[in-house]
């Protein structure tokens, strides 16, 4: 069984989370709310929520945690084919741009959007209004890949100090979020983040370069990582800058 959480309950301690054995490893809590403040409680304790669409409000950790390391994002072939493209302007489009939280909104809204023939994601207008809450607080942020002129790739998440929390990305166009959360992973590095954390173990994580981390690991990281100072200018490399 797990705690059912009223709005002022606190977490339960992480490693009390439901294991493997239990079939729902990380399952932690039910229930409560998705205000900004229960959201940034969530992060900074190495939380996050997780449901679908008519579930409650589920909050899982994980053990072991999908995490990012900047520095060993692996640009595919592939992916240094069509950055090169777009840095020299010889694809599809005669402008492409990367902009940071200029449509914040439209990124959530198109992650959630059905895609291959499969309904829409969890993300349900709770979670988009929860999320522009933390937008407009500072602590949300979209990479965005346009192309002249219309949003066409992004990948929005939660930055706390300096830990980021991926949290979904999506792509009109080949390699397009890729190219996004690439633009993003430089900007990070550049600003001494360290992790990105992706949360669940996926296969097309780790061929980006995401591994697996204990929890225990992941949450020494953590709480350091939220107590230095907040990245104050989200700005991306320009188009150019970033190396193929």
């Amino acid at each position: 069984m797990i705690p059912w959480l009223q709005k002022n309950d606190p977490f339960p301690p992480v490693n009390t989370a439901l294991t493997e054995q239990d079939g729902a490893a990380g399952l932690l809590a039910a229930g409560a709310d998705l205000s900004p403040q229960r959201l940034l409680l969530a992060y900074r304790h190495g939380v996050f929520p997780w449901f679908s669409e008519g579930q409650p409000i589920l909050w899982w950790s994980t053990d072991p945690r999908m995490v990012l390391a900047t520095d060993a994002f692996k640009v595919s072939p592939s992916l240094k084919k069509t950055l090169r493209k777009i840095q020299r302007s010889i694809d599809v489009c005669d402008q492409w741009e990367i902009r940071f939280d200029y449509a914040f909104e439209e990124v959530m809204r198109a992650c959630a959007a059905p895609r291959n023939g499969i309904p829409g994601t969890w993300i349900s207008e709770d979670i988009v209004a929860g999320y522009l809450d933390l937008h407009h607080m500072g602590y949300a942020h979209s990479s965005e890949l346009w192309c002249d002129g219309a949003l066409v790739a992004g990948a929005y998440g939660v930055c706390i100090g300096r830990m980021f929390y991926g949290e979904s990305m999506f792509t009109k166009v080949p390699d397009g979020s890729k190219i996004a959360l690439a633009y993003l992973v430089h900007f990070l590095r550049s600003h001494k983040v360290m992790l990105i954390d992706c949360q669940q173990e996926t296969s097309h994580l780790a061929s980006l370069g995401a591994a697996a981390m204990s929890r225990d690991a992941f949450l020494a990281h953590l709480r350091s990582a939220i107590h230095m100072p907040p990245i104050s200018d989200w700005k991306p490399a320009p188009l150019q800058q970033l190396p193929p």
